[in-house]
């Protein structure tokens, strides 16, 4: 028997013809639909989600190869429009998902939304659709933070009340800073000496929090140097630096009575190129051998030149700055270092101002009471876990530990809120 060009013999018939009588078997078949679908509106948002759920097809909890689900297909259309509006594709999860969210819904929309399983061969279950629409709504609050909520309140609050008590004559202790108690020996070392003090307020531009805070210092080194009439000079890496600073020390020489011993151009500009700043400030140094030296500001390599070189000279060293890299060498070769918030601190420390003082204080009282939190929560995890020593805990049965370690996991940590 001839079929196109092949031969077909006589015992290959009966094969052939067992084959063409099977059912096609092993056709591919579309899987079977998702359940329980459902939406729900997003709490704590600003009225543009709705969340998705939906119990998995059958045929997708099933582990087969191949697989019968290979994603699903959830589309929507906006409620009110007409029964010939097709629904839109707005996302395809993968199998084993069962969650989805839809994040570009507009407020107050009623939607329906649909889902199919789509499994070989591009072949999709009977579509599911939600049974009442669902719509997006603003909420003004997230109650899901409501414990955070709670320590912004606890933390600002607290800085409010220091603040009035400043402002109404409360002595507020502040603890001593040795670095900023030490300017006034230095000034009056140099003064005796004969000698210049130099500032150098880091390489950064005014933009920069520790270029402001260490203006601020130099506001005070200014003050007592024009007190004691000694010299002080500020080089200086960025030309706006420079002109705050001028500012800074000539209000410094005018609060002082002595606005005719300022001179501006001890406060000038060098470079913006970092080593090349350093080594002329280097250079003076050893060639004038300044008697004190405050450097004050953001630095990075430079500052073990500047602190190494102010060390040979004699020089008592002052250094405050935020950079964690920095300080090692600031600490080994400065007789006093200003370290992180110490440098951060010094306007209040310096100024007394009532604002700047009550909040200095309401911060230090918001960082004691999340210490206490966060050693209590951490006796709580350590007490709960030896109690339970690797047992999962029964739902009815257990500890106030142990319920104590879920709600704050679950609430204080987690988006549980005061549920």
């Amino acid at each position: 028997m001839y079929i196109g060009k092949h031969v077909i013999t006589r015992p290959m018939l009966p094969l052939l013809l067992l084959i063409a009588s099977l059912p096609n078997a092993h056709a591919a078949e579309p899987p079977a639909p998702p359940t329980d679908f459902r939406a729900e509106d997003v709490p704590g948002d600003a009225g543009t989600g709705i969340d998705l759920f939906w119990t998995l097809s059958p045929d997708d909890e099933e582990d087969t190869k191949p697989r019968k689900v290979l994603r699903y297909v959830i589309s929507r259309k906006e409620a009110d429009s007409d029964e010939k509006t097709q629904y839109e594709n707005i996302g395809e999860p993968t199998y084993r998902v069962n969650t989805f969210r839809d994040s570009n819904c507009e407020t107050d929309v009623p939607y329906l939304y649909r889902i199919e399983a789509v499994g070989q061969e591009n072949l999709t279950s009977t579509p599911v659709v939600i049974s009442e629409p669902v719509i997006a709504s603003l909420q003004w609050f997230n109650l899901e933070r409501s414990w955070f909520a709670v320590f912004v309140v606890l933390i600002c609050g607290s800085v409010i009340v220091f603040i009035e008590m400043a402002r109404k004559g409360k002595k507020l202790k502040v603890r001593k800073i040795a670095g900023l108690e030490a300017i006034t020996d230095a000034v009056g070392r140099a003064t005796e000496m004969g000698r210049s003090c130099l500032f150098v307020p880091g390489i950064q531009d005014i933009n920069d929090i520790q270029t402001v805070a260490g203006i601020t210092v130099l506001a005070q080194v200014a003050k007592t140097t024009a007190d004691y009439r000694a010299h002080i000079e500020v080089p200086t890496s960025r030309s706006l630096v420079m002109t705050t600073a001028r500012d800074t020390v000539e209000a410094a020489y005018l609060a002082a009575g002595r606005p005719d011993e300022y001179n501006e151009d001890d406060i000038y500009y060098i470079t913006d190129e970092q080593f090349g700043y350093v080594a002329s400030v280097t250079g003076k140094m050893v060639r004038d051998k300044p008697a004190a030296c405050f450097y004050m500001g953001a630095f990075y390599a430079e500052s073990l030149i500047l602190a190494e070189t102010g060390n040979s000279v004699g020089a008592i060293q002052i250094a405050g700055t935020a950079m964690p890299t920095q300080l090692p060498f600031f600490v080994a070769a400065c007789d006093f270092t200003l370290i992180g918030e110490e440098f951060f601190a010094a306007s209040a420390y310096l100024s007394g101002e009532p604002q700047q003082i009550g909040s200095l204080k309401g911060q230090d009282f918001g960082k004691l009471i999340g210490g206490l939190l966060l050693i209590a929560g951490c006796l709580i995890m350590t007490l709960s876990a030896y109690e339970s020593r690797g047992v999962a805990p029964d739902e009815e049965n257990k500890t106030f530990l142990q319920s104590a370690q879920t709600y704050l996991k679950e609430n204080i940590l987690g988006k549980g809120g005061f549920k």
